[in-house]
């Protein structure tokens, strides 16, 4: 089952998100772990 969630952000809540998820990101590829997750979630807070 998947969930559907909305959210309303500032932009400053909105550039720490994504510093955060990139910060994950970095780690989950230096413990050469899956990214995709992430990945998504950042594309949508970018788009």
């Amino acid at each position: 089952m998947r969930y559907q969630m909305k959210l309303k952000l500032t932009h400053d809540e909105v550039r720490v998100l994504v510093f955060a998820l990139n910060e994950l990101r970095n780690t989950l590829i230096a413990e050469n772990r899956y990214t995709d997750p992430v990945d998504e979630i950042l594309a949508r807070l970018i788009a």
